[in-house]
């Protein structure tokens, strides 16, 4: 059955924020709000794009060796030379930061008169979260997150539950405030399940966009 399309002419267009801890699926999410016909601009990826974009400056502070063999920035050696260094993180988030927050703004005026859904790892310290709506909180169960993180990035236990650590109060920056906050708990892992959490997710998808018409 085809995903039905929502808010094709909306009388009060929206700001909506999507975000979600490490591997609780938010980009599923994001896929599947984009099947049913939002424009959803993928912060993480504009953060690619401006690291290449500033090139120069990141290789002139963090050195030459983040490079792959076909010159472009390899993104994991230069995780490696800013995790768990927050001097070195500032640093790198000083060049990126600003040429995203510039492309944000740009893609939000881009669309002005749509319901648009900002989908960030670390949308609190996006330049639209003053202006958000409503926001889309993605969850899921610890050990499903564990296992996607595992079979995705191929990390040790040791590094995962680092990156696990690293986002323990990352709940309550988002819970903390007044605007409406929406949690979508997607717990699919398990092939057998597979099929059934899909379905409790895309209703659970469904649901809520009917309550966002209604606003």
């Amino acid at each position: 059955m085809a995903a039905k399309v929502y808010m094709e002419e909306v009388k009060n267009p929206a700001l909506i924020g999507l975000t979600g801890v490490y591997c609780a699926g938010k980009n599923h999410v994001a896929a599947l709000l984009e099947k049913r016909g939002f424009e959803v601009l993928d912060v993480d990826k504009l953060g690619h794009r401006a690291i290449e974009a500033e090139k120069e400056a990141i290789t002139a502070r963090f050195g030459s060796d983040i490079l792959a063999p076909d010159g472009s920035v390899d993104r994991q050696l230069l995780g490696r030379k800013v995790f768990g260094r927050p001097g070195e993180l500032a640093a790198l988030e000083g060049i990126v930061h600003p040429v995203v927050q510039t492309m944000t703004t740009a893609w939000i005026n881009e669309r002005a008169g749509k319901t648009r859904i900002i989908n960030a790892a670390l949308l609190h310290r996006s330049i639209a979260f003053a202006t958000l709506d409503s926001i889309i909180l993605v969850t899921a169960p610890f050990l499903t997150r564990l296992l996607r993180a595992k079979k995705r990035d191929g990390l040790s236990f040791k590094e995962l539950f680092k990156r696990f650590r690293s986002q323990k109060d990352f709940s309550s920056q988002y819970l903390s405030r007044k605007s409406d906050i929406h949690i979508v708990e997607n717990r699919g892992y398990c092939a057998f399940f597979s099929r059934f959490t899909q379905k409790r997710l895309e209703r659970r998808i469904d649901r809520l966009l009917l309550l966002l018409e209604k606003h």
